[in-house]
Order: structure tokens, then C-alpha cells, then sequence
């Protein structure tokens, strides 16, 4: 009997259940997570779930219950994976037995990255991964409640917003002073940041030192270098990105390189292993994506890689943030451009292009998914294009295409 077995439950196995069936695989697919209950997905965990919009697990679960077994995935939760013997094709689990299997898949994502000062370990301090996670946190999270917010990045801007929404009192810190620069540039990114002052969040730019609490003490001080005074909180969120789960890949000998190195098929060192998602790097890639969307892509490029079809042409990474109301989109990174081009006025809705050789090789807007619709088709069919086209409202994206 054929089987796949992934390790991992996150959008980019999920997608490659989805993608191996689609595809025609008929042996069996085993489902390995550790985590109990139905697989869910993490973006809503610091919207949606901290808002208190989605409450239980099946209002953020990437597929319905039945699912599984409509596609004859064998879907088992609550289950560590502490070992493995590519050689041999084996997963060691946590309970002392073994499953083997012709092909295994690595979707361990990632571990968040903890604070590494004084205090870090203050249980008022959180992090948000995992549904555990952003239940808790959402119970901190009441009006008046005083939050502070290490990293504004995607995960704490977006937190910091929610918090803000539900009428806490929030500090965000970051030691840049405008994050996501690099990434979507510096009119964007001042856009957004500026934003979270205008819906009364206290931003502080600095690193952040030590963590006290006096004895007897509720609340918490942390001390940010360059900052005047400690902030006083009863909540700390640090949301300061992840590293890649990449301990059962060492373990196990596979080639390691800021994530699981891998193929454009997904496959790893070793003929036997593919890998996916946050863990996973091209190796033709200096950066991983870690991304919804290039998640989703990864699962369907390792079922192709699995399958020994045609792996999808990859297209510019593409990622989104909700916060405030707004929604921010950026396809590929601002740090390829030699000129960027704004369309739109920087007091509201407006895109952001990056060009090199008169060419669209990134994008990135506030409220206006037309264009970014139109970004990724002029990046994907590298379109000449001029400056003034992209810069002029007159011009209908849709035509440059057509040109």
C-alpha cells in the first residue's frame, strides 16, 4: 500500500492533501498534528479569534471535519512526531510507536521567538501561535486593560489594533522607528504606522531592556532602551516573528539553511522528504516566505513534486495585514526596486509600485485590491510599463496588461 505521511497540520499540508487527491494520488495520506481538534488557520487567531468574532475552533478550521474523510485522509491530532529515519522511511512518535511510510512531508512550521531579557518569562508575558494562544490572550484583552506590544511587524500591529479596538490601553514597541520599510517601502510603511498613533496607540521605538515586577505587584514595568520611563502593563504580547521548526530535519541529517532547503518540487536532501510552509527554503531563495498564500502554493508545488507532474510556476510572494479597518497587500518586495511610483493620495487609499528596468516587480497598497489584482499579472508577465502610466488614475491598469 502507497502512503504519504505529513508531519505538521497547517495550510501548507492541508494544501497538499488537497493538491495530492486533486492530482490523482489514490494511496493512503496520514495527517500528523499535535495539537488536538480539527486543523485551523492562523491568520484569524489575532483578528477574528482575539475580537472574539470566531469562538470555537470550527469557525477558523481550514476545512470541515468531514473533509477528511471525504478525501480519505487519515487525520490523526494529538500526536508528537519525536523522530526521523528517512533511510528507513519512518516517523517516531511520542507515544513509543512508529509509522512508516514511502514518502513523508515536513510541515512543523515554526516556534515563536521569545524575548531574551530580564523578566521575559513574567507570566504576564504571551505570545500568539497557536489557538491556546489567542484564547488566552482574548481574556486579557478587556477594556481599560493595559497591553504593551513588542514587534510591529505583521502579528503585533495587528494585535495592537484589536486590543485598541477593544478599548485597552496599548503601547506598541519596535526598534525601528517605521517597520516593514524594506519590505513595502517607506510611504506605505509610514502610512501604517503613523496609523496606530491616530487610533490612540502610544508607539515607542527602542529594544526592550528587562521586564520587572515589584513584589505583591498586578502589573508589570518594562524598561525600552532610549525611552524615558518603564511602561507599566498588565499584559505583554511579543510578537517578534519565528524561527523555523527544523529540529526533526537535523535530527534526521537533512540540508539546513535558515529552514529546511529544499527544491522547486519541495524536496529536501533526502529523496524520501519533501518539506513546506514556514520551515521550508528554496534553495535558489535567500529568505523564506512565511505567508499564507506561499504556504498554500508550497503544499500544491510538493504534491507535483510528490506526484512527478509539472510543479506550478512560482509567482511574486503576495501577503496581507487587517488593521484599523484598512487592509494592507503587497506582492514581491520593495527591496528589488530602483524607483518606486505612487498612485493615489498618501491621505487614503494608494498603491505603492516598485519598478527596476521599466519593469513592475513589486507593489504594495492600502485599500485597493484592483490594483494589487493588477500588480501581480504586470509582475507575473514582466509588462514594460512607464512611471506616469502607473502614477496616472486615468490609466486603467487592466490596459497595460493588454499593451
Amino acid at each position: 500500500m502507497k502512503r504519504i505521511a505529513l508531519v505538521g497540520a497547517g495550510i501548507s499540508a492541508v494544501s497538499t492533501c488537497d493538491a495530492l487527491r486533486s492530482g490523482g494520488y489514490d494511496g493512503e495520506i496520514v495527517l500528523l498534528s499535535d495539537e488536538e481538534g480539527v486543523p485551523y488557520d492562523r491568520p484569524p487567531l489575532s483578528k477574528d479569534v482575539l475580537l472574539g468574532k470566531a469562538t470555537v475552533r470550527d469557525d477558523v478550521a481550514l476545512r470541515p471535519a468531514d473533509w477528511y474523510e471525504k478525501q480519505r485522509i487519515e487525520l490523526r491530532t494529538g500526536t508528537a512526531v519525536t523522530g526521523l529515519r528517512p533511510d528507513e522511511g519512518v516517523l517516531e512518535l511520542a507515544d513509543g510507536t512508529e509509522l512508516t511510510a514511502d514518502r513523508i512531508v515536513l510541515a512543523t512550521g515554526g516556534t515563536v521567538r521569545t524575548l531574551l531579557v530580564p523578566g521575559a518569562d513574567d507570566p504576564a508575558v504571551h505570545t500568539l501561535r497557536t489557538w491556546a494562544d489567542a484564547e488566552l490572550l482574548r481574556s486579557r484583552l478587556t477594556p481599560g486593560a493595559r497591553i504593551a506590544v513588542v514587534g510591529a511587524g505583521l502579528i503585533g500591529a495587528e494585535t495592537a489594533a484589536v486590543a485598541a479596538q477593544l478599548g485597552c490601553r496599548v503601547t506598541l514597541i519596535d526598534p525601528v522607528p517605521v517597520p516593514l520599510t524594506a519590505v513595502v517601502g517607506p510611504e506605505i510603511a509610514g502610512a501604517l504606522h503613523e496609523r496606530h498613533r491616530t487610533e490612540g496607540i502610544d508607539v515607542v521605538t527602542g529594544g526592550v531592556e528587562r521586564i520587572d515586577r515589584a513584589p505583591g505587584a498586578d502589573e508589570v514595568t518594562v524598561t525600552v532602551g532610549g525611552h524615558s520611563s518603564p511602561i507599566t502593563a498588565d499584559t505583554v504580547v511579543v510578537g517578534i516573528g519565528i524561527r523555523p521548526d527544523t529540529a526533526l530535519a537535523e535530527a534526521a541529517g537533512l540540508t539546513v539553511d535558515n529552514g529546511i532547503v529544499v527544491d522547486a518540487g519541495q524536496r529536501t536532501s533526502h529523496p524520501r522528504v519533501h518539506a513546506v510552509g514556514d520551515v521550508a527554503r528554496r534553495a535558489d531563495h535567500p529568505v523564506r516566505h512565511e505567508h499564507w498564500d506561499a504556504a498554500q502554493r508550497g503544499g500544491q508545488a510538493a504534491a507535483a513534486g510528490l506526484l512527478g507532474t509539472d510543479v506550478p510556476a512560482e509567482p511574486a510572494s503576495w501577503f496581507w495585514s487587517d488593521r484599523h479597518g484598512s487592509r494592507l497587500e503587497a506582492v514581491g518586495s520593495m527591496a528589488d526596486a530602483e524607483e518606486t511610483v505612487r498612485r493615489g493620495e498618501v491621505s487614503g487609499a494608494f498603491t505603492v509600485f516598485g519598478l527596476r528596468a521599466g519593469r513592475v516587480v513589486a507593489a504594495a497598497a492600502i485599500d485597493r485590491p484592483k490594483d494589487i489584482k493588477a500588480a501581480q499579472r504586470l509582475v507575473a508577465r514582466a509588462v514594460a510599463v512607464t512611471p506616469q502610466q502607473l502614477a496616472d488614475e486615468s490609466v486603467d491598469l487592466r490596459s497595460l496588461l493588454r499593451g
